[in-house]
């Protein structure tokens, strides 16, 4: 395959439905909760704890709803369920903003969660369109690409926009809106970005569930005529341009929803669980849980962490090291807001260039396993950096152990999801698949969040402030177990390769007849002056998926794939031209 092609490949992702992610992340308030939490009145010590249940009240909020959303998005299409969880994140976004009690801002945290399974169905899309295994490791980086870039902005601008009458007192110390919602700003403005990732998605996102991608988008329409409208083409070229999408890449027909696949009618509910909770997937399911678990667990508690107050070492008979000690870094929201900042950049330059290459390399399954083992010494180094003697040595060596972790949960996330991706039985239970795997994930991170929380004030009460990363340890130990039980699957994309176009654009070509026989009956189909292959024989994806060596004149065709890319086996049937 070119490289032009593979390029063009992974840049039609859906990239407007992941424009969610930037906003969720350019303004999150996970870096800031702290500081919002203590504004309603909480004692510090209980500060940890209340933050790790408004972070995991959202993560079991959404594991109620992730299968319901997966399903919903196999039945009427990926586009219209990820823009209606789009605008669910949207407002309660804003609402979450405005909170003036810890009740109000749990509330608002239970609806965003319910309201939205858009990282599943994401991942269906990037799996629909992309089911080369040499192209998935580019493929899944770019979601987690643009939520590091979010991660990348976010604590910064999260923490620079809030509580602006306090931080910023000789420009808004009198505004009563400010002083009055010290925390709206940053989510307001987020509630701009999802806007316009809203808008974003209704004109430019394509359909992917291939039962809809051939109906009518009136999103699309008037996407296509805006876009039309401002390079101003000739009217000739629009007309020849809309000619060329409704022609069929193989038999030259118009594609129609009559031509795409129709689901068995047969299948019922408990057979589709049973392709669905297969035993490779359900391996993958306890691995991505537990990693989400222990990652998001570390997340959520490294802020608070950072944030604690400063403990005095030197005259303090409550101190026994190395163990017992209850100190934190005692930094503000800002300079938290920079490290984090350092962090995502650091990130997004390993997420899109390192792990690529790396995990074509090694392998997806040996770049998981590598990260297994790294986790739990990363979260055992974490508590000791608080003990360095000056502020700039403990906060260098927590950033050094920042960026370690960054490189093991860029390598990790997204070698699990495409481990869990190809081992799903068919790309039609692929969106309940990853329904499935958003609540579970749900269930880790909600369980990461209240650990997390949970365990660091009461470690702070007893006096030891290793408590939670102690545990998080265990937990990250416990899930390298059953990595080593995975199995790297083929996927969907086994077998099928694109015809590099070496010729001049706009050639006429032509396939000649193509005859395929089923049993004893042989049916002729034209297909159209597209292509003249001459004697060489090239391979060809048809529509359906199927994979089929074509050479001119009397010829055989060998379906060369057990499985069809939409799922449906091809029960024995012989292909021949």
């Amino acid at each position: 395959m070119s490289v032009c092609r593979a390029c063009g490949i992974v840049l039609s992702l859906p990239l407007p439905g992941m424009i969610q992610f930037l906003p969720n992340r350019v303004f999150d308030t996970n870096k800031i909760k702290p500081e919002m939490i203590a504004s309603f009145g909480i004692p510090a010590a209980q500060i940890g704890k209340w933050a790790g249940i408004t972070t995991a009240i959202f993560s079991l909020a959404q594991c109620l709803t992730g299968i319901i959303w997966g399903r919903a998005s196999d039945q009427f299409g990926r586009k219209p369920v990820i823009l209606l969880g789009l605008s669910c994140t949207m407002v309660t976004s804003i609402v979450f903003g405005f909170s003036q009690t810890l009740a109000w801002a749990i509330a608002a945290r239970t609806l965003a969660g319910l309201g939205n399974g858009n990282v599943g169905i994401i991942r269906t899309m990037v799996a629909e369109i992309v089911p080369q295994k040499d192209l998935q490791p580019r493929a899944f980086s770019i979601m987690p690409l643009i939520w590091t870039i979010g991660s990348t902005l976010g604590p910064a601008f999260g923490g620079a926009l809030s509580n602006p009458a306090r931080r910023y007192p000789k420009l808004f110390g009198d505004i009563y809106f400010f002083e009055a919602f010290p925390f709206a700003p940053p989510n307001l403005v987020s509630g701009i970005f999802f806007l316009i990732g809203l808008v974003t998605g209704v004109l430019f996102l394509n359909e992917s569930l291939e039962s809809r991608k051939y109906k009518r988008d009136y999103g699309r329409v008037l996407g296509n005529a805006l876009v039309q409208f401002f390079r101003r083409q000739p009217e000739q070229a629009i007309i020849t341009k809309r000619s060329k999408q409704t022609t069929s890449p193989l038999l030259g027909g118009s594609q129609t929803p009559s031509s795409s696949p129709k689901r068995p009618s047969g299948t019922s509910s408990s057979s589709r669980y049973r392709e669905v909770f297969v035993s490779q997937s359900n391996i993958n399911l306890l691995v991505y849980t537990i990693l989400a678990l222990h990652s998001v667990g570390y997340d959520q508690t490294l802020p608070v962490f950072m944030h604690h107050p400063r403990q005095d070492y030197v005259n303090n008979p409550a101190l026994r090291f190395p163990f017992k000690f209850a100190g934190g870094f005692g930094l503000d929201s800002s300079r938290i807001g920079f490290l984090f900042m350092i962090y995502g950049l650091f990130g997004m330059f390993i997420q899109f260039l390192v792990y690529p290459p790396v995990a074509r390399r090694l392998g997806i399954l040996n770049c998981l396993k590598i990260s297994a083992i790294t986790f739990p010494i990363i979260y055992l180094i974490t508590p000791f950096t608080v003990l360095l003697p000056t502020s700039t040595s403990r906060q260098t060596v927590l950033v050094a152990n920042m960026l370690v972790k960054s490189v093991a949960v860029i390598f990790a996330f997204p070698s699990s999801t495409i481990l869990l991706t190809n081992s799903a039985a068919s790309l039609l239970v692929l969106g309940t698949l990853n329904g499935v795997a958003t609540s579970v994930g749900a269930i880790g991170r909600a369980a990461g969040s209240a650990l997390g929380g949970s365990t660091f004030s009461a470690g702070v009460k007893a006096g030891y402030v290793i408590l939670p990363w102690g545990i998080l340890a265990l937990s990250a130990a416990m899930g390298a177990l059953p990595v080593w039980w995975l199995i790297e699957m083929e996927g969907f994309g086994n077998g099928l390769e694109e015809v590099e176009d070496d010729e001049t654009e706009g050639e006429d070509r032509h396939y000649g007849d193509v005859a395929i026989e089923d049993g004893s009956s042989t049916v002729t189909v034209n297909s159209g002056d597209k292509s003249h292959l001459g004697g060489q024989q090239r391979s060809l994806s048809s529509s359906l998926g199927s994979s089929i060596s074509v050479v001119s004149g009397p010829r055989r065709l060998s379906n060369g794939v057990g499985q069809f890319k939409n799922g449906y086996g091809t029960r024995g049937n012989s292909f021949r031209a």
